[in-house]
């Protein structure tokens, strides 16, 4: 009696080179991605290293002959710069205080407009608007209607308070472009938290409501623990945007006085086309890409994994 061995059946079978599940076959649906990912290499990966190179060399353009090769000098002195250092902290408080603002006040509108009421479409055609606003016009919109010293709104009505005379913009210049920033952006949170109260499932509410909670329980224990990825996702592309911000401190402020209003962009604007440094401003703006990719990685890996279901909330 002869026994014969058989060989063991392969555990995950390999795939065919051909046919569904093939890997010509996955290189096929993905042909049609290739001249959008070439597109997108050209326009923002090649500037980008023409933007590095740039960075280790000591180069303005008002004196002719200047270039040369400096290593990583330009970064010395960005990280030595007290300028670049206040315009930094310009940009977080900046771009920290108009998201968690214009959250807020979007979190208000929000629970306002999930109610049922008469005229709730008009109302919330009305809080759209603001976010449809080019931001050129809304900073031109803010800097001669509203905070205009002579004939600006703001005045006109805390006049008769004793307060109408003062020039808001160069007394408060940070502020004043948070102000316009928030009312541009306070919409599109309203609407991402509101997409958020309108999926909740009611059966848990009730639920909830029949368990005794009162209305603020029933926010604080289930509301809120929901809508908690909606605002995560509101936060991470509010200072993704925000920190870019441009138009609207040109408009208004110019970065000024001095340096008061100037965040990230504004600044290296200066340093490029005012002051034609080409070395130390692209390297500040190699500094900034990096830091914002490294914070923007961290923000959006804690996105997708509490939409995945990830974390437990």
């Amino acid at each position: 009696m002869t026994v014969t061995a058989e060989r063991p059946a392969e555990l995950t079978p390999r795939r065919p080179d051909r046919g569904p599940g093939s890997r010509a076959d996955g290189w096929i649906r993905r042909a049609p991605l290739l001249p959008a990912l070439v597109f997108t290499i050209i326009v923002t990966q090649l500037p980008f290293l023409f933007t590095i190179y740039y960075s280790l060399q000591s180069w303005n353009l008002v004196r002719p002959g200047s270039r040369q090769f400096v290593g990583v000098d330009n970064y010395i002195l960005v990280f030595t710069d007290s300028q670049f250092r206040q315009v930094a902290l310009n940009t977080v408080l900046l771009t920290a205080g108009a998201v968690l603002f214009s959250l807020l006040l979007g979190l208000l509108f929000a629970l306002l407009l999930d109610r049922a009421f008469f005229g709730r479409g008009f109302i919330r055609t009305l809080l759209i608007t603001p976010f449809l606003i080019t931001p050129v016009a809304a900073a031109l919109l803010w800097k001669t209607v509203l905070f205009d010293p002579t004939y600006g709104l703001i005045n006109f009505v805390l006049s008769p308070f004793g307060a109408g005379d003062t020039d808001w913009i160069s007394t408060f210049p940070l502020t004043s472009v948070m102000i316009a920033l928030v009312w541009q952006w306070t919409p599109f949170m309203m609407l991402l938290i509101l997409a958020g109260l309108q999926s909740q499932p009611h059966d848990v509410l009730e639920a909830a409501r029949v368990d005794g909670a009162n209305t603020w329980g029933v926010f604080r224990e289930v509301t809120i623990p929901h809508l908690r990825r909606f605002i995560e996702l509101g936060i991470v592309l509010g200072a993704i945007y925000l920190i870019n911000t441009f138009d609207a401190i040109y408009m208004m402020t110019q970065g000024g006085p001095g340096t008061a209003s100037a965040n990230l962009p504004f600044y290296i604007y200066q340093r490029a086309f005012l002051g034609f440094d080409i070395g130390q401003s692209a390297a500040m703006g190699v500094v900034v890409v990096v830091a914002t990719i490294i914070v923007a990685t961290f923000a959006l890996r804690l996105i997708f994994r509490s939409f995945s279901g990830g974390e437990e909330t």
